[in-house]
């Protein structure tokens, strides 16, 4: 049986998300926050402590993921993390946003070998807690990736998730499988992989490629199709009740959270830009979504889409 993580989707996978799905949706072992940008000192914002506060997330497995190229900035988060009882942290080589990348964060690091190697160094000799890393296979190649391994294999690394492809494809192009088989070769630790996986159709056909691979992490696909996971091990798809329903929880906790009608909508049509293609025909009701201005024409809308579509047992989405 696989092993499903939740990725950490900035703005979307917080606290109130992680908590609701958990509530309506089976299938998944692990979820992984939103990145954590500590400053130098080791501070977080108020909202990044918020997300990762333990009585915020009772019942769920969750590993805080922390951006940082700072060692000092990391090891100081890693123990207060360790304070709040997390017993791992995961460090973010992935991220391919200009901004961070151009700070030589997130998979800007990779680029920044001898950086990098120093700070791995100082967090795996001072830090107490596991640590596993989610990387991808480069800057501008898959070429880079087999000395980014190398260097991997150095350190006691808990978990190596991997999503391969560089950071100047972004999520275009098609993730690099035989880079993957690289590290599944060589990696020294435990491998996930993470990229594209958004039906069970894809999740099917990864496993038969690499049957050794016990642990996959999925995002947009989960976003597209909460009950991918579950799904995927021979569950019924989602039904319609149980998916308004998580919709309207969901929607009443922002609202109890957030200030103002327009902080919810924007939480809610960022959801949509994945949950419409679950169902049927949905383009001109995602498209009075976005374009709603108030809950009421939100509301409207959304109740239209559920009335008189069905869902499809797959999403179409396709990233």
């Amino acid at each position: 049986m696989m092993k499903y993580y939740f990725a950490p989707l900035e703005g979307i996978t917080g606290y109130i998300f992680r908590n609701t799905y958990q509530e309506f949706f089976d299938g998944i072992d692990t979820y992984f926050s939103p990145f954590l940008g500590p400053k130098c000192d080791g501070g977080l914002r108020s909202a990044e402590i918020n997300d990762i506060l333990p009585e915020h997330n009772r019942g769920l497995q969750l590993v805080p993921q922390i951006l940082t190229n700072h060692a000092a900035a990391f090891r100081i988060t890693a123990d207060r993390l360790q304070e709040y009882g997390y017993p791992e942290v995961n460090l973010n080589l992935g991220c391919p946003s200009g901004t961070v990348v151009a700070k030589k964060k997130g998979a800007g690091f990779l680029a920044e070998t001898e950086l990098l190697e120093r700070f791995l160094d100082e967090i795996f000799s001072q830090c107490r807690v596991r640590i596993s890393i989610k990387t991808r296979i480069g800057m501008n190649s898959a070429e880079e990736f087999p000395a980014l391994l190398e260097l991997f294999n150095q350190y006691p690394v808990s978990e190596l998730i991997v999503h391969p492809r560089v950071q100047r494809d972004f999520y275009q192009n098609k993730p690099n499988w035989d880079a993957f088989a690289r590290a599944v070769a060589d990696a020294k630790m435990p491998v996930c992989y993470n990229g594209d996986l958004f039906t069970t159709e894809d999740i099917r056909c990864f496993a038969a490629r690499f049957p050794g691979v016990q642990t996959v992490m999925l995002g947009r696909g989960l976003l597209a199709n909460p009950g991918l996971a579950a799904q995927a091990e021979g569950r019924e798809p989602v039904e319609k009740q149980k998916l308004y329903s998580f919709h309207r929880v969901l929607l009443e906790r922002y609202q109890e959270v957030l200030s103002g009608q327009r902080n919810v909508l924007f939480k809610m049509k960022e959801l949509w830009m994945y949950l419409g293609c679950l169902f049927a025909h949905h383009e001109k009701y995602t498209k009075k979504i976005r374009k709603a201005q108030t809950l009421a024409a939100y509301q409207k809308a959304v109740d239209e889409l559920f009335a008189e579509q069905e869902l499809l047992c797959e999403s179409t989405y396709t990233g």
